[in-house]
């Protein structure tokens, strides 16, 4: 077959600019985008280092391998063999129709994405030794969709044995055990094709893929179901049973993934508002809500209060359920942490911090934004990655390299071993058989809490938004 001088990235994804602060290695889209990237440090093929493959975030329906927040450059400086792997995202990953079922041996359809990636890693199991890593050592990592993502890979079939290891940051598949059946899911589909005008699956294969694209215009996540393939029931009852990847996991969130402003969806920043959006997941349970989370004056919608239950609600909660539950029934430690450290000012004027990790045009004009309180949604990852000047919009600091330093080496030390302990790092207790949930508070100067009200909390969460 030859030799293929891979100089550069493979196009991304077909994907709509939804976050336009996203960055990438290469400014080509193709539907033909299922490619790897692999750094190795390996000087031969034979040297067996442990692998890691990081799967993006951006919503199922954004995002790429491309991304230089993502490259495996630092990594490989500490002997990790590390990929990137791209997968099909929006309408092109995740569309599931009667016919697209009735073309497959599982008849099913719709998870197409997440096959992609399970593709992925089954390529890397089977090739990897020749970049010189060693196919029983393999980590699955990603954060937001791509941390979904991994929670999914280890709930599937076709993943069983191919990974040893897996980290998830900030999401999970884990949450209410209501995805989409097969006929839910191919039900929508027909539903998007009409309202595309398309009558069958050949008309929208007729459709150039960008305009497609276009017109399907999907900005939310998309609906991902149970083929019976891919997924074979509702992830939560997988993890309840003890069905997934029998692995150790690493896993955690930031802690100001969301302001307030999610919940309240433009309302005022009052008590009410928050109970009339509580109303409808909670019930007769709302107050019990608001009284855990510490609300007590509208004050605290802006506070403390509001900035925890908005991140739970957007993405805490699942990334919390996916631990305990692993935790339960895994058999495998568990290592949970809260990640703290804020990003610094920005350098660079007339922009705002937008949700996918870099920065948007400020509207409106007005004062400079503030750093943040805390660490919003995707603001670790490229201090874990160790691909800070990568990111030159932000003013980082002496402190942002060490805990830079510090996340890095967690990372690396669990790729390598199963366990992020290590020389100069805080001890890290996993998750006990009594499953007491100790938790890192990753920060510069980081420790080991155990909050019961926490875990009470995300508990009385679990009791009702599971019903």
């Amino acid at each position: 077959m030859g030799i293929r001088k891979a100089y550069d990235y493979g196009p991304n994804p077909m994907q709509q600019p939804l976050f336009g602060d996203m960055n990438f290695g290469t400014k080509e889209m193709s539907e033909d985008c299922l490619y790897l990237n692999i750094w190795t440090p390996a000087k031969t093929m034979d040297e067996k280092l442990p692998v890691l493959i990081y799967f993006n975030g951006g919503g199922l329906v954004a995002g790429s391998g491309s991304e230089p927040r993502y490259a495996g450059t630092a990594m490989a400086r500490k002997g990790i063999v590390s990929v990137t792997a791209n997968y099909r995202e929006g309408i092109f990953g995740f569309f599931a129709h009667p016919e697209l079922s009735a073309e497959t041996s599982y008849k099913g359809s719709g998870n197409y994405g997440f096959m992609d990636q399970a593709a992925a890693i089954k390529w890397v199991k089977e090739n990897i030794a020749a970049f010189g890593g060693d196919p029983e050592r393999i980590t699955i990592a990603g954060e937001s969709a791509g941390s979904m993502s991994v929670s999914a890979l280890m709930a599937s079939p076709l993943c069983k044995g191919l990974f040893a290891q897996a980290i998830g940051s900030s999401g999970s598949v884990l949450r209410d055990g209501k995805l989409k059946t097969l006929k839910e899911a191919e039900q929508a589909g027909m539903e998007k094709a009409e309202k595309l005008g398309c009558k069958s699956i050949k008309e929208m294969r007729a459709i150039p893929a960008e305009e497609l694209m276009n017109r399907a215009a999907e900005a939310g996540l998309p609906g991902y179901n149970i083929d019976g393939y891919f997924l074979t029931k509702q992830p939560d009852d997988i993890y309840a049973a003890g069905g997934q990847c029998k692995v150790p996991l690493l896993v955690g969130g930031n802690n100001y993934e969301m302001p307030a402003a999610f919940i309240l969806q433009g309302k005022a920043a009052t008590i009410d508002n928050v109970r009339s959006y509580l109303k409808d997941i909670f019930g007769d349970k709302t107050d019990d809500i608001l009284c855990m989370y510490g609300f007590n004056t509208d004050a605290d919608v802006n506070g403390d209060a509001g900035i925890q239950l908005a991140s739970d609600m957007f993405i805490g909660f699942s990334t919390w359920k996916w631990g305990y539950m692993h935790a339960k029934t895994g058999g495998c430690l568990v290592y949970r942490y809260n990640y703290c450290h804020p990003r610094p000012a920005m350098r660079i004027k007339g922009k705002t911090a937008g949700l996918a990790g870099g920065v948007i045009d400020k509207k409106g004009g007005g004062q400079e934004d503030l750093p943040a309180p805390g660490a919003v949604h995707s603001a670790d990852i490229e201090y874990a990655m160790g691909t800070l000047p990568t990111n030159r919009v932000y003013d980082w600091q002496p402190e942002d390299f060490t805990m830079s330093e510090v996340f890095s080496s967690y990372y690396a030390n669990f790729i390598k071993t199963g366990n992020p302990n290590g020389l100069g790092l805080t001890e890290w207790t996993p998750m006990d058989a009594n499953n007491t949930v100790p938790t890192l508070q990753l920060d510069v100067e980081s420790k080991m809490t155990y909050d019961a009200k926490v875990e009470q909390r995300y508990e009385l969460i679990d009791s009702q938004i599971s019903k």
